[in-house]
């Protein structure tokens, strides 16, 4: 009587958890399509994504069922009740040919997803570069004057008498270098400037150059755009191929157990047809 008593709890309660989990990985994925987007890519990816991550509940599920019908035949005069293993082998097959599915059409997703990020970064980018040469040109356009030259060349002696007093005095050099007001690459210049006068000149040149900001700014755009791009590369790469490779692994389990099961099936109703025809 115990060990009666024992198996058709453990057989109730293998079945209770292995409905529960199903059911909830199916309400799981009706509130992830809600509300339906068919043509959005966004969309596609986040329910399959969410499906994926979510598909071996179901797997364990049909397992703790078939578990407890098992735990079941051990004792074969106490009542099973509603027998669920032929719709639970019809949804494993389902679900076997959704994952299928899943594992092109996630592919394809990520790829437009992908496609669609590079071209905002390359027209932020290209953006940006057609705002530098705009201000390139109204930088030039000002300086174009005798009066602005004559300026830009009197600031330039400040900055060379500037710089050349610090470089002479040691002790004033020391304490820049020293100090922690003065940032590194600061720093790194005076220390070059210290070594080779002749880099003051070039770098108060190059820094009262507009077309030398303006490159500067252009080759930091593009740096810019090209890590971007990058970055997406490898986001959609490493989604599309861990999802993807899931989907159709879950694809295998659910369809090995789906049909191998339905065959069982179909080899057992036949086998049990024969026996009451000869009979």
């Amino acid at each position: 009587m115990v060990n009666r008593l024992a198996t058709v709890n453990t057989s109730r309660t293998l079945k209770v958890v292995g409905i529960i989990l199903i059911v909830s990985f199916l309400v799981d994925i009706l509130i992830l399509s809600l509300p339906p987007k068919p043509t959005d890519s966004g969309w596609l990816i986040g329910l399959i994504t969410g499906s994926v991550d979510r598909g071996i509940v179901p797997l364990v599920g049909l397992g703790m069922l078939f578990a407890g019908h098992w735990v079941d035949s051990f004792d074969d005069s106490s009542p099973s009740g509603i027998d669920l293993r032929f719709p639970a082998l019809i949804l494993s097959a389902i679900l076997g040919l959704v994952f299928l599915v899943f594992f092109p059409l996630h592919l394809n997703s990520v790829k437009q997803i992908s496609d669609r990020n590079i071209a905002q970064v390359n027209a932020r980018a290209e953006q940006a570069e057609n705002q530098v040469q705009a201000q390139l040109q109204q930088v030039q356009a000002r300086l174009n004057t005798p009066e602005a030259k004559a300026q830009i060349e009197k600031q330039k002696a400040q900055i060379k008498a500037q710089f050349s007093e610090l470089l002479k005095d040691d002790t004033k050099y020391k304490e820049a270098l020293a100090s922690n007001t003065v940032p590194q690459p600061q720093k790194e210049l005076l220390k070059q400037f210290k070594a080779d006068p002749k880099a003051l000149d070039a770098f108060i040149d190059e820094q009262s150059n507009p077309e030398g900001l303006a490159n500067q700014r252009l080759s930091q755009i593009r740096g810019g755009k090209e890590a971007e791009i990058e970055a997406a590369k490898q986001s959609a790469w490493k989604s599309g191929l861990r999802v993807s490779i899931s989907s159709l692994l879950l694809s295998i389990g659910y369809i090995i157990i789906g049909w191998t099961g339905l065959k069982s099936k179909g080899a057992t109703s036949g086998g049990a047809k024969r026996k009451a025809t000869a009979r």
